[in-house]
């Protein structure tokens, strides 16, 4: 708010007086004032200035204290040091994520001495490797953060001025979702050739309904939180700390797709991750991207179950 000073002006009839002469007791200035007008005339005007006689007038500006970031509404201060973001990626995707992410069914058959395990296992497996997973992540970014953070502080929901239905967005983030996949599924059926159905995932859900029970809790619990957890939560919000929100949602997208090590599909989870990322930057609350994840991926095991 600016606060503007207005003196209030008397216009005196004309009176002889100097140029420009000032009366230090009466606070007036007596200043004459020529004027060629066509009649050749020249008016004289006394002006007097009385101090004790200002108007204040209040401006209202509109001043925010946060500019607003237009779509994203991800906030600036994160709990992790932005210089140690590289090195935390790395260490999880090389001491977690591929010893347990990608070859946790190797570790289990070498500690259940079965070089050949029956799918039920597998699926039970896949569940306690998961889970140790999500785990050592929690507790690997616990440990790179600031000390004034806890964990129950790591991703709760931006507080923005903007009301943003989360929910809502999580309805047309999956929609769209869905929407995209689809046609790339089109294009790369048109110029690969026909993908068939994971068929040892669909073994593993046809072996058992514990089998079933365990594929749900992994495939629609843990790995959502887990993936959004990263991919979304650290690795979008640190990126989007330093940068605009549109090269941060594109980088964490090419590495989560990446992450997966699987060339077949790596456009269809760029696509996946690039959703995500702006479900979860549109609406400031990671809970968006973890229903949506949720969501597609059971829709996937719904898929593969199905004949």
């Amino acid at each position: 708010m600016n606060l503007v000073l207005w003196p209030t002006v008397k216009l005196v009839h004309p009176k002889p007086a100097t140029l420009a002469s000032f009366d230090g007791n009466r606070k007036k200035a007596h200043i004459e004032f020529p004027f060629d007008s066509q009649f050749g005339s020249i008016f004289k005007s006394q002006v007097s200035v009385k101090p004790a006689s200002l108007k204040c007038f209040c401006i209202k500006n509109e001043v925010t204290d946060n500019p607003t970031k237009g779509f994203s509404v991800l906030a600036s201060e994160i709990p992790w040091e932005s210089g140690n973001l590289w090195s935390t990626m790395a260490t999880y995707i090389f001491i977690l994520h591929i010893p347990l992410g990608i070859g946790g069914l190797s570790i289990s058959a070498y500690v259940l001495k079965q070089p050949v395990m029956d799918p039920q296992t597998q699926a039970l497996s896949l569940l306690v490797v998961q889970i140790l997973e999500l785990t050592g992540t929690l507790l690997l970014l616990k440990a790179t953060s600031k000390p004034q953070y806890n964990l129950k502080n790591f991703f709760k929901a931006d507080k923005s001025p903007e009301k943003r239905n989360w929910l809502l967005a999580s309805a047309l983030g999956f929609l769209v979702l869905i929407s995209l996949v689809f046609l790339t599924s089109l294009l790369a059926d048109t110029f690969v050739g026909h993908k068939a159905v994971n068929p040892i995932l669909k073994e593993i859900l046809l072996s058992s309904n514990l089998s079933k029970v365990a594929c749900v809790l992994v495939y629609c619990i843990i790995t959502p939180l887990l993936e959004e957890g990263v991919y979304r939560g650290f690795l979008l919000t640190s990126l989007a700390a330093t940068m605009n929100w549109l090269p941060a949602v594109l980088i964490s997208s090419a590495i989560f797709s990446a992450a997966h090590f699987s060339g077949e599909n790596f456009i269809q989870l760029f696509v996946t991750g690039c959703v995500l990322g702006c479900s979860y930057c549109w609406t400031g609350n990671l809970s968006s991207s973890i229903l949506v994840h949720s969501l597609y991926n059971a829709l996937t095991l719904t898929v593969t179950f199905l004949p």
